[in-house]
């Protein structure tokens, strides 16, 4: 093969590898447009900037990463009732983590567990069992279905099962927007209760399917929330339009539509 043979392939390899990664960039920046991600400069000058950020500390200090794919819910709660009570002496202890052998060296009657709500310890008060978040069939519509993870009542209903109020709003197309918008702003200018929200990521400008998370703030200026991703792995903290979100939100999912839960203390 001539030199000038094997230069031309060189050049209509290396245009075409450029012109896959730009077409990739692209597809990208699609999916991405609008978010900005809470660890940019320009996402820490928005949470500097914020009003609504009353529940952003308190969340950051108990966050946690989800440990499996399915447990967005369960680390949620957690999260959520620890950052409601993390001065409370009825924190449950966990001491599933804990192996026999790690207690084997150490003077009797020393616990090493830590009193406070873990992923795995906030199901055992829920409806919805362990095995059932993890596909264990259940009856729907007469049905057996595979119904992995928490649809929003059954979210509800386990964070009520831990005494918390809970107010579980369906965004359909009866909810407008600014009242949407209203509920989760009033609720993160004002500190003691909370906002989770239940959204397909994959309508709001991320890759995936339906996913819990709480939120952390809201900023005003280019109407967009913190939402505190709690799957590190597959997106992390991100500041996402409000509009963005709430598209999210009106999806289907098994039998209504997702939506989000305003949090507080009974």
């Amino acid at each position: 093969m001539s030199l000038l043979w094997r230069f031309c392939l060189v050049v209509l390899f290396t245009t075409a590898s450029l012109a896959s990664v730009e077409a990739r960039d692209e597809i990208t920046s699609k999916q991405n447009q609008g978010l900005v991600s809470f660890a940019s400069g320009e996402g820490i000058t928005r949470l500097a900037r914020a009003t609504g950020r009353a529940d952003f500390a308190p969340l950051a200090n108990q966050f946690e990463a989800q440990s499996n794919t399915i447990f967005c819910g369960p680390t949620t709660a957690a999260i959520v009732l620890n950052a409601m009570r993390n001065q409370s002496h009825e924190l449950p202890r966990d001491r599933s983590r804990l192996h026999p052998d790690d207690l084997k060296y150490l003077p009797g009657r020393i616990d090493l567990s830590v009193p406070r709500h873990t992923q795995d310890s906030v199901i055992s008060k829920g409806r919805k069992t362990r095995s059932q978040v993890l596909g264990e069939p259940v009856m729907i519509n007469g049905k057996p279905v595979q119904d992995f993870g928490y649809q929003l009542h059954q979210f509800a209903e386990l964070l009520g099962a831990h005494n918390l109020a809970v107010r579980a709003i369906v965004v359909d197309d009866t909810k407008a927007d600014d009242v949407i918008r209203a509920d989760l702003v009033d609720n993160l200018n004002r500190p003691g209760d909370y906002v989770i929200v239940n959204y397909r990521r994959d309508e709001a400008g991320q890759r995936g399917g339906g996913h819990i998370s709480p939120l952390g703030a809201y900023d005003a200026e280019t109407d967009s929330v913190l939402v505190l991703d709690v799957n590190p792995a597959s997106a992390g903290w991100v500041w996402m339009p409000l509009a963005a979100l709430i598209k999210g939100m009106r999806t289907f999912d098994t039998v209504e539509n997702r939506g989000y839960l305003l949090v507080q203390e009974r």
